[in-house]
């Protein structure tokens, strides 16, 4: 989630719970708590460019990591030896803003290892984009009046808006999983593994993507508190595999293991760039909503020193406000209801388990 959000989900929870025990300091204690996890960017290597995509959202965001992390999160305060006698009030403020962090972004599609040691798994569970305006809204509103008010009161009432609006985008994403495996059924397609991902700011439009043999299909749904659900055909991509690299990516053992590295960061949903073949891409995210058009990916040089290169375009990245609003709005065009479904086509359980830690090497079968 954008730092905004993040701190004042820490300074919003620490309010609520403290309330006016520790005065500004209980806020802003929460506040840095809850934006702390996020100095995992600092870990990066030019010698090693997936170093930084490896590392964020990794044990900083964990579970196990809290009572550290708000422990560190304190220290600022705890320097200072007239405020050590709120010590235990201090570190329980910042470690209820660290202990934020990682269910928000867990709340989002990126993944992070909420359960670090024990698990390799990554946590996504795909209700909200890294931008939410209406979630910091409610956040920010709650906060001004509970520090103006010296309050509990609007901070929690802050928080329950946030969780409601968390349920909402819950719900909604089952909905919209029905409407994938609707459409996919309408074209006669066997389901492998699909996910959704919400667009910015709202739990009315989704982005589907499912894999049918080797082929993944992009679609996007719409999905109205009232009435019938509508969708709009995006892109077909196909599916990347470690088979699929050259006999010379194979053969360079760096460039294999790189591969599963950015194979587990994407949770399996890999694709060529269409402008560029060469660049393996996260097919989960796109800058276009009727092509795909990757915000980041990998590009292999074997037999170089750093055979891996860091293919990303954050900055193109921009969100069509007026389009996405149409799209809320059911005025975009494109969109059409819901296909009839072929009653020959049965749905089964589709695997959502993501890659596990990647090895460090091609398989031997799959050499050149």
């Amino acid at each position: 989630m954008d730092p905004l959000t993040q701190g004042l989900l820490g300074a919003a929870a620490a309010q609520a719970v403290l309330g006016r025990r520790l005065g500004h300091r209980g806020w802003i204690a929460g506040a840095i708590g809850g934006l702390l996890p996020d100095a995992d960017i600092l870990i990066r290597s030019t010698a090693d460019p997936l170093l930084a995509i490896e590392y964020h959202r990794h044990f900083t965001h964990s579970l196990a990591f809290i009572p550290a992390g708000g422990l560190i999160a304190a220290l600022p305060w705890l320097t200072f030896r007239k405020q050590r006698q709120d010590g235990k009030l201090l570190i329980a403020a910042s470690t209820i803003g660290y202990a934020t962090h990682g269910l928000l972004d867990a709340c989002t599609t990126y993944g992070t290892h909420l359960l670090w040691p024990f698990s390799p798994e990554r946590a996504s569970w795909n209700l909200m984009t890294t931008i939410g305006p209406l979630f910091t809204l409610f956040l920010m509103l709650g906060l001004v009046f509970a520090v103006h008010r010296r309050s509990r009161a609007p901070a929690f009432a802050a928080l329950a808006l946030c969780l409601a609006y968390v349920g909402a985008a819950a719900w909604q994403r089952e909905r919209a999983e029905d409407a994938l495996w609707h459409i996919a059924q309408a074209r006669g397609h066997a389901v492998d593994r699909a996910e959704l991902f919400p667009t910015v700011g709202n739990p009315l439009v989704w982005r589907t993507l499912y894999r049918s043999g080797d082929t993944l299909h992009a679609d996007r749904v719409r999905m109205p508190f009232s009435g019938d659900p509508q969708w709009r055909q995006g892109a077909r991509m196909a599916q990347i595999e470690e088979r699929d690299l050259t006999a010379a990516e194979r053969a360079d053992p760096r460039v294999c293991r790189d591969f599963h590295r950015f194979r587990y960061f994407s949770a399996g949903w890999l694709a060529r760039a269409p402008r560029d073949a060469r660049v393996i891409a996260d097919a989960r995210y796109s800058l276009q909503t009727d092509v795909f058009e990757p915000i980041w990916g990998v590009r292999f040089k074997p037999a170089q020193p750093v055979p891996t290169e860091w293919v990303a375009r954050d900055r193109e990245r921009k969100i069509p406000l007026a389009a996405l609003w149409q799209e809320i709005t059911g005025r975009a065009e494109g969109y059409r209801p819901l296909p009839p479904a072929r009653l020959d086509v049965a749905r089964s359980a589709a695997p959502q388990q993501n890659p596990t830690e990647p090895p460090s090497s091609c398989s031997p079968s799959s050499g050149a």
